[in-house]
């Protein structure tokens, strides 16, 4: 999924790129009396925003409520506090209580404090990083000392508190390493657990603490019970077993890796000689892992495979899960080219598979999601975009009654929860503004479709976190300018719906006081029309100080992928302040989602870039400016930039290579430079299988457009970027050398995707931006 200093002699880099920022540039300085006359003035006023507040201080710092769990029943909710002993601790160390509060009273109760989770001979509680509680609520496991794999923290140490004898004890056995574990859960009955070390699966018993070998098939680039880099990333699947309902046998996917290519990433910083860091990385055309599921029985620890037809590495079983009962599970097979879904149902003692039913695009599914079952088993939730729109259908086991939950010109965009017992099924969508969110739920037996549960009065983007049966919710609600404020809602099960808002949790008050001081520049979200007809969705900013008299340069933010939408009327952090303070400046701020993007906008807008990623897209963009500055004559059309990371800096360089005429001035972050270099599931997915759409590849690929750049490139990349590689900008500066292009670049040793590693770093990268824009756009 893509978004998420090696120089030539030729490449220029500033001086100012080598500027020392601990102490972050002002950016409120007075501009020079003899710039142009219809150049914008910067704002001289005690309000005027810097980087050092926003990146280093943290001054605009949103409130936060901690990591919570709600009761099945929705009476109360968990969450982690810190302990009263360990106030006066450091805030790193701090130990946690784990907290509960009633629904409805807001009564607070320590249910399990953190001199309970203190091992025996130490002084310190166990730091939870995560915490389960068995089905029965009788025993707690604590995940904690956890390593980060990839971009999540799964690997670590597992404790259990069993509150019968108010006894902790570390899982694994005394001879593991620190910090190995995965994935432990209980098994139903909560008298096991299970997880995977070392590529293998084990059962611990947790009366007598002994520890059974389940797989022991993991050599070889074979791995049992997890996945490689490229389900995880793309499929978004880490926990790779699952329990049977009944406890007795678990149902997991093995992965041979050793057909897929080593990539491997150079660390030059951190000891005195490099070392290597090395993983398997199926790039477009090449080899996949093979995928296969299992289920092993506890009792006789041998494994029936399920015997999925034509099975190979060019196909891909993304999701998989007991089927409502503990007889089969329900398998999800999907050729290379991702545009068909086989829905198995395997029998957990033969292997032997039934088709449910296939679920077939013209283009790529684009997302995967496990069914969801209803009624022991004898109907699942689905969601599917056969109506050209993304909805939900109940479907019987057998496959052949399809009805239709959410039927309209709409997407759902998320499944909440399911009621069951009252009968709804609850969603995230918004039927009416493509940039907002709202709940909205129906009935589970179709007999009523869409009510909207979010008020009115809630305008912008809504997101809730609710109880297993509905009843209750975090509320969080903001827009665009108005910082996240969460509730604690009751919502009835009953026809008439009610969204009753008892309790106010966080508001943001000293955030809103802070912004109240700041002449805020204003958004107006707007549409355009590509030279197609098709309509586009954007949002301006202009200076608080706008004077539609004079000529302002703009900057354009831009993903423009697959997986992300700009355009949505949300609290965006760090992100607004910065775009407030470039308003400061005298820039113009935008944002354009062109077709293909994660909009609610339908099927065909999503897959209409099948084939060819970055050539509509890059045209939409190019066709929203003609429109913009054609609406509006402030904007100076001689003086362009634009901006984005990975997907984002895809399109940059697409629009600086494509569109040199328009755009003038470019920031490309962690780009995807050559479609072939990236890996196989996301971008086979959306360009195609590379047999047969060469040329898509070629023409979306912004490498080979090179030639074109006339403006100012910043190209930026982390040599440790796991995900885009650091080979695509290195590709890439060959290209515009033998081209006689003039580019700066910047390299981040180490940082990964997100570009955050490291002291300083966010400081040192917003302050290369805002001084690039700044010397090219404004001086």
């Amino acid at each position: 999924m893509l978004q998420r200093h090696l120089t030539s002699s030729i490449v220029k880099l500033s001086a100012k790129l080598l500027v020392t920022t601990a102490i972050a540039l002002s950016l409120s300085a007075c501009q020079s009396t003899n710039e142009k006359q219809n150049k914008p003035t910067v704002q001289q006023t005690g309000s005027a925003l810097s980087l050092k507040e926003i990146y280093q201080d943290k001054v605009f710092k949103s409130e936060k409520i901690g990591q919570i769990r709600w009761l099945k029943d929705g009476s109360g909710y968990l969450a982690l506090e810190t302990s009263k002993e360990s106030e006066t601790e450091d805030s790193e160390s701090k130990s946690k209580d784990i907290v509960q509060y009633d629904s409805a009273t807001l009564n607070r109760t320590v249910l399990v404090a953190a001199k309970q989770l203190t091992p025996a001979g130490t002084k310190e509680a166990l730091q939870i990083d995560d915490y389960l509680f068995s089905k029965d609520n009788s025993k707690l496991l604590i995940y904690t000392n956890s390593k980060k794999v990839w971009r999540s923290k799964s690997r670590g140490d597992y404790w259990l508190f069993d509150f019968s004898n108010n006894q902790l004890s570390q899982l694994g056995g005394k001879d593991v390493a620190s910090s190995q574990l995965m994935f432990a859960k209980f098994s139903p009955d909560a008298s096991n657990v299970a997880f995977v070390l070392n590529n293998n699966i084990y059962v611990q018993d947790l009366s007598t603490m002994n520890i059974v070998q389940l797989t022991k098939s993991a050599v070889n680039g074979i791995i049992n019970g997890l996945f490689d880099w490229v389900y995880e990333e793309e499929f978004m699947i880490r926990d790779g077993f699952r329990w049977s309902p009944n406890g007795k046998k678990i149902a997991y996917w093995q992965l041979d890796t050793s057909g897929s290519k080593d990539f491997i990433m150079i660390n030059n910083t951190d000891e005195l000689y490099p070392t290597l860091t090395k993983f398997p990385y199926p790039k477009v055309g090449e080899d996949n892992a093979l995928a296969k599921v299992g289920v092993v029985d506890l009792s006789s620890k041998k494994t029936t495979w399920t015997k999925l037809p034509n099975n190979s590495r060019n196909m891909y079983i993304p999701r998989m899960n007991w089927s409502g009962n503990s007889s089969e599970i329900l398998v999800q097979h999907v050729n290379r080219k991702q545009d068909t879904n086989h829905l198995y149902l395997a029998n957990a003692n033969s292997g032997k598979v039934k088709l449910v039913m296939t679920e077939k695009e013209e283009t790529f599914i684009d997302f995967v999601d496990d069914a969801k079952w209803l009624d022991e088993g004898n109907s699942f939730i689905w969601t599917s975009e056969r109506s050209g729109w993304r909805h939900l259908y109940r479907i019987s086991r057998d496959g052949k009654t399809v009805t239709n939950l959410t039927d309209g010109d709409f997407d759902i965009t998320e499944i909440k929860t399911i009621d069951e017992k009252a009968g709804w099924l609850y969603f995230i969508a918004s039927p009416d503004n493509v940039s907002q969110r709202y709940l909205y739920r129906s009935k589970l037996d179709g007999s009523l479709s869409n009510q909207r549960i979010t008020p009115t009065e809630y305008a912008g983007f809504n997101k809730y976190q609710m109880a297993e049966n509905g009843s209750w919710a975090i509320h969080s609600h903001s827009s665009f300018s108005k910082p996240t404020s969460k509730y604690l809602v009751n919502i009835s099960s009953t026809e008439n719906s009610v969204h009753e808002k008892k309790h106010t949790l966080m508001t943001n008050d000293k955030l809103n006081a802070k912004l109240a001081k700041i002449d805020l520049a204003q958004t107006e979200f707007f549409q355009v029309k590509a030279q197609d007809g098709l309509v586009l969705d954007g949002y301006i900013t202009r200076p608080a100080n706008f004077d539609a008299s004079k000529k302002y340069p703009i900057i354009f933010y831009v993903y423009g992928e697959a997986w992300g939408q700009t355009v949505q009327d949300k609290w965006r952090g760090d992100k607004f302040l910065w775009d407030q303070m470039l308003t400061q400046q005298g820039y113009i701020v935008a944002s354009v989602d062109n077709r293909g993007t994660r909009a609610p906008k339908g099927q065909a807008w999503r897959k209409s870039i099948y084939g060819g990623v970055g050539i509509l897209s890059s045209r939409d963009q190019s066709d929203a400016l003609k429109a913009m500055t054609k609406r509006w004559s402030y904007i100076d059309s001689n003086r362009v930039g634009i901006w984005g990371h990975s997907g984002g800096g895809s399109m940059t360089l697409n629009m600086l290579f494509r569109y040199p005429e328009q755009y003038h001035v470019g920031i490309s972050s962690a780009p995807v430079a050559d479609q072939l270099l990236y890996d196989t599931i996301y971008q086979e997915r959306y360009s195609g299988l590379l047999e047969d759409h060469a040329e898509g590849y070629r023409e979306g690929s912004p490498i080979n457009h090179a030639q074109n750049l006339q403006g100012k490139l910043l190209l930026v990349h982390g040599t440790g970027d796991d995900n885009v590689h650091y080979q695509g900008s290195e590709r890439l500066i060959n290209k515009l050398v033998e081209h006689n292009k003039q580019f700066e670049f910047m390299s981040y040793p180490n940082r990964s995707h997100s570009l955050k590693e490291g002291e300083g770093t966010t400081l040192h990268y917003k302050t290369m931006k805002t001084e690039f824009f700044k010397e090219h756009l404004l001086d």
